[in-house]
């Protein structure tokens, strides 16, 4: 009885081995083979590496012709200090993390600060030389050197780039580099933090007339708010500001109640989004200028297109969602444009800008 266990416990780490998919064999081969087409690192010679290349070649030759164990010597010291640049690179490359910070608003055509923190998550090495490579979409990268970058420690950097177009695009990324420890090598990691973004329109100043235009409108909508006019008298309610208790109409009523007060005059603007043509880009750029005026303005907007409608709202993140769908906007096929919806009930003052 004890053989027969021992027998059967023995045959079940072979059966657990047994693969599970007729793939499963063949996937550490195609891990090295995607290792080997997409490396963890690459290292190219820089000029003084070419040099120490090209001697221990020309040693190594004339090591076999001569016999010499002197030049033996010498070719396995050349040899032994590129396995050693390698060996100190990859030290201090390994174990650096970077994190991207990206600002909450990118304008086309006009410059956006970016930021970036390197950490060396090493436990107990420092990491020396080390090159930041911040590719550019066009033009040659941003370098920012670190001399040496403690256990545990973290750089911070920042840049400034300007972004052509709208749209949603990606940033093409940082990559680590270095030429430690003397400068033979050049070792790169892969590109990393190649972050989407989304692009706005290029918002501008507002022609002067288009605000005599906007301020000869009609009258501003009222709305409760934070100004200093009376819109309206109410009972009171948990968590109401003492101080616009109305006490004259507490002690008619004889209950508590308290002053509403209105918006700042201001005016709330409905922004419609006509035709598609070589005007496309000018025109959206006036509607993300018409959004970012009124909405800071402390306005209320709703805009409207053929596929698009965002209804009336106030503040910052409506002014986001506003912007994020001019910058996403695609003109709407031939014949499928139809009247976009409108709020009901509420007074605004159009503005039409032309696309075409």
């Amino acid at each position: 009885m004890p053989r027969r266990a021992r027998s059967a416990t023995a045959a079940l780490p072979a059966a657990r081995q047994a693969p599970s998919s007729p793939g499963f064999a063949d996937r550490p081969r195609w891990a090295r083979l995607a290792r080997l087409v997409r490396p963890r690192r690459t290292i190219r010679p820089t000029r003084e590496g070419w040099w120490l290349l090209l001697a221990a070649v020309g040693l190594g030759f004339a090591a076999m012709n001569t016999g010499n164990n002197l030049l033996y010597l010498l070719v396995s010291m050349l040899l032994g200090l590129i396995v050693v640049s390698g060996l100190l690179s990859e030290r201090s490359m390994r174990g650096l993390t970077i994190t991207l910070q990206t600002p909450e608003e990118i304008f086309a055509d006009r410059p956006a600060l970016f930021g970036a923190t390197v950490v060396n998550r090493k436990p107990w090495a420092a990491s020396y030389s080390v090159t930041l490579e911040i590719l550019r979409p066009a033009g040659v990268p941003r370098l920012v050197y670190v001399p040496r970058l403690a256990p545990g420690q973290e750089h911070v950097f920042g840049w400034e780039e300007t972004l052509p177009r709208r749209g949603r695009q990606r940033l093409p990324g940082i990559r680590i580099t270095t030429l430690f420890p003397f400068g033979l090598f050049l070792k790169a990691g892969r590109v990393v933090q190649q972050a989407e973004v989304i692009v706005y329109p290029a918002a501008g100043p507002i022609p002067a007339v288009l605000l005599a235009e906007m301020g000869a409108g009609a009258a501003a909508a009222r709305r409760r708010g934070r100004g200093s006019d009376l819109y309206n008298l109410r009972e009171y309610r948990w968590g109401d500001d003492p101080r616009l208790i109305h006490w004259r109409s507490t002690a008619k009523v004889g209950a508590l109640m308290v002053r509403e007060l209105e918006a700042e005059a201001t005016m709330d603007t409905r922004i419609v989004l006509e035709g598609a043509g070589a005007r496309l880009e000018a025109g959206l750029s006036l509607a993300a200028s018409l959004v970012t005026h009124l909405i800071r303005a402390g306005a209320a907007v709703e805009l409207a297109a053929p596929g698009v409608w965002i209804p009336f709202g106030a503040g910052r993140p409506h002014e986001r969602r506003l912007l994020t769908a001019l910058a996403l906007y695609e003109p709407a096929p031939p014949g499928s444009e139809g009247s976009p919806p409108r709020s009901a009930g509420v007074p605004l003052r159009e503005i039409r800008v032309a696309l075409a």
